[in-house]
């Protein structure tokens, strides 16, 4: 076949293209699915206290459904109620930090989980070796801006934070999931 040939199983060219707004709009796709997963997807996303009518709204669900599904979630650990006028609610990071200490304990051994935990840490050493700086909240953006780019002085700094809560996490499903079993707490 030559690279000009048209292959046989493509569409006629007499044939009209697909009538595109007859599909639904990405916002109303996104909008399917039970009540509860949608709350509980905006309810992962918050970053600080909300009140029930902007978590309702943000869900596509009507403020009664959301206040019940919330005081659900708050019974189950998964959200904090912060009393006032209005009432307003935030995820519990304390839960959402056991449930990823449970998944790790599940998902791997606990020799997986020191080896894991021994590579992060030689990472985490040669993010502070490189920056001579004993965490990346010490490390100015603006003065580094001289050996890299910003992006990649930025980039370096955001996987070393990351690499500092997974062996917070790692070090925590190391000791049975308990951070007060007696162990003593990385130094990320």
């Amino acid at each position: 076949m030559d690279l000009t040939d048209t292959p046989d199983d493509i569409r006629d060219s007499t044939e009209s293209p697909p009538d595109f707004t007859e599909w639904d709009s990405p916002e109303e796709v996104l909008k399917g699915g039970p009540t509860r997963e949608r709350l509980l997807s905006v309810i992962l996303q918050l970053r600080t206290p909300t009140k029930v009518s902007r978590i309702a709204e943000q869900a596509d669900c009507d403020t009664e459904t959301a206040r019940d599904y919330l005081e659900w979630f708050t019974s189950m650990g998964m959200t904090r109620e912060i009393s006032g006028r209005p009432v307003r609610y935030e995820r519990n990071e304390s839960y959402l930090q056991w449930r990823r200490v449970e998944q790790i304990r599940d998902e791997y051994s606990e020799a997986e989980i020191v080896k894991e935990l021994k590579e992060t840490m030689k990472r985490i050493e040669e993010y502070r070796a490189q920056f001579d700086a004993d965490s990346p909240e010490d490390v100015s953006l603006m003065d580094r801006t001289e050996e890299a780019s910003v992006e990649e002085v930025w980039e370096a700094l955001s996987e070393w934070k990351t690499l500092k809560q997974r062996a917070e996490l790692l070090d925590t499903a190391r000791q049975n999931g308990h951070s007060s079993s007696g162990g003593a707490k990385v130094d990320a």
